[in-house]
């Protein structure tokens, strides 16, 4: 989608489906604030990945295809008492910087890594609000982020 300054915002919408639940609110949160900034809903395409550690790929691929002005990358990394977590979420983080930093095609991260999860209804519900305000702040920076890459075009 171009609008009238000539700024193309087809954004990539990527968003793993662990704990999708919690996770999709990100969606609904980016795509009320992006309406208000001028992103039509139709300039958004969606994708879904199983996990987190799948995103870093599939950015690389849209990042790659020339598409998109922007991704957003949208996920919940939680420890599940299995394997550390932590190392799941350090290559997500640095594989999607590098990538951006590789294609100059911004990626706004909404991984997030919470120190404590717990799966009361209470704590899910906690995160899903706070996903909706993630995905709200993204969309802020997300259109920053293009305004700022225009100007220096």
């Amino acid at each position: 989608m171009v609008t009238d300054t000539g700024v193309d915002k087809r954004i990539a919408f990527v968003q793993s489906c662990w704990h999708k639940d919690i996770v999709d609110q990100g969606k609904i949160g980016f795509l009320d604030r992006a309406n208000t900034l001028g992103i039509a809903a139709e300039g958004v395409e969606f994708f879904e990945v199983p996990g987190s550690f799948e995103i870093p790929l599939l950015a690389k691929l849209l990042a790659e295809s020339g598409k998109y002005s922007a991704i957003v990358a949208v996920g919940l990394v939680v420890d599940g008492g299995i394997y550390r977590h932590e190392f799941v979420a350090e290559a997500v983080i640095s594989g999607i910087m590098k990538l951006q930093l590789e294609t100059d095609i911004p990626i706004i991260s909404v991984v997030l890594i919470p120190h404590n999860f717990h799966e009361t209804e209470d704590h899910r519900e906690f995160f899903r609000q706070h996903f909706m305000v993630k995905g709200e702040e993204a969309a802020d920076a997300c259109a920053k982020t293009l305004e700022n890459l225009a100007a220096i075009a």
